[in-house]
């Protein structure tokens, strides 16, 4: 009985404890611990926001500083425009183009990784080093790779016997040629995550595996999936806002041609901001984007806790 007396008053002297705790927050606390941390997520993206959502309304040409407010007309005009519609398909096939093969190629570098006894650390830094490596350096590589004369791919084409296309002033390749571009350097990032998942896996698993005489695809199925689904939830997510964000490789391999066959939102967003000095209709293509981002996180933080109940 007294135990339990001391107890209730141990609780309680804590519970008034952390009670004094919160109330004793003065002033230069607040300023240090949660103003400050806050100062470049506020400066850097909720001020950046907060304008970008009011340019939206307006017809700003970028230069003039005046400008007339025109409601959601750049709105109405955007989701009427033909132009729109064709990047948001591209960036719908750009994402799903390579995203699939980003997780499928990473998870196979991983289950390879897995297997190598020697050397491992060596292989895997090979892998990821596309990752590591400036977009717009790689991209002047691969647009001498795709010339359809003297490139490296059409003359490996032509071993077997295939005439290569023109890959990038063909509308029909163009895009293909970027996503490529995009899975070679993301796929040893994909691999990095996986990796390490597997390295987690409960080694119980194998072993019963073991004595049920489980093949190498059982292995796949019903061990190393079920087990990276979080991971493989999180690059997915990751993957298909990094899609959204795609602008480096397009400037540098096509240039949103041919006749924007590979033109995204973002490549949109710039064209009509820094080209076409519409930075009226440029925000209003950004708020949208916005818009998708946070769809696709909240579908992300859903299903994330979905699965962890």
């Amino acid at each position: 009985m007294d135990r339990t007396e001391e107890l209730k008053k141990f609780k309680q002297k804590d519970k008034s404890k952390r009670l004094y705790g919160a109330k004793d927050l003065n002033l230069p606390s607040f300023l240090i611990y949660i103003l400050l941390p806050l100062l470049p997520l506020l400066i850097f993206w909720f001020i950046p926001m907060i304008v970008s959502l009011l340019l939206s309304f307006t017809d700003w040409d970028y230069i003039s500083p005046k400008f007339n407010v025109v409601g959601i007309s750049n709105y109405t005009d955007i989701l009427q425009s033909g132009a729109f519609w064709q990047a948001f398909k591209n960036t719908i096939l750009f994402g799903l183009g390579t995203v699939l093969p980003t997780l499928i190629i990473g998870f196979l570098m991983a289950l390879l990784i897995e297997k190598i006894r020697r050397g491992k650390e060596i292989f895997q830094g090979l892998l990821f080093a596309p990752w590591i490596t400036p977009m717009v350096a790689m991209s002047i590589v691969w647009s001498w790779m795709f010339r359809p004369e003297v490139g490296l791919i059409n003359y490996c084409l032509s071993f077997l016997g295939i005439e290569g296309p023109n890959w990038l002033m063909d509308s029909k390749t163009a895009l293909i040629a970027v996503m490529i571009v995009t899975v070679w350097k993301t796929a040893g990032w994909a691999m990095l995550y996986y990796a390490d998942a597997i390295s987690k896996i409960p080694k119980d698993l194998f072993e019963v595996g073991d004595l049920e005489g489980a093949t190498f695809f059982q292995r796949i199925r019903y061990i190393y999936l079920p087990m990276t689904m979080k991971t493989t939830l999180f690059l997915g997510i990751i993957s298909l806002i990094n899609s959204i964000q795609a602008y480096d490789q397009i400037s540098v391999l096509t240039g949103g041609g041919p006749a924007g066959s590979t033109r995204t939102l973002l490549y949109l967003f710039y064209q009509m901001a820094f080209e076409q000095f519409n930075m009226g209709k440029a925000t209003t293509v950004a708020m949208i984007m916005v818009i998708i981002t946070g769809i696709l996180a909240s579908g992300m933080f859903y299903v994330q806790k979905r699965l962890s109940r």
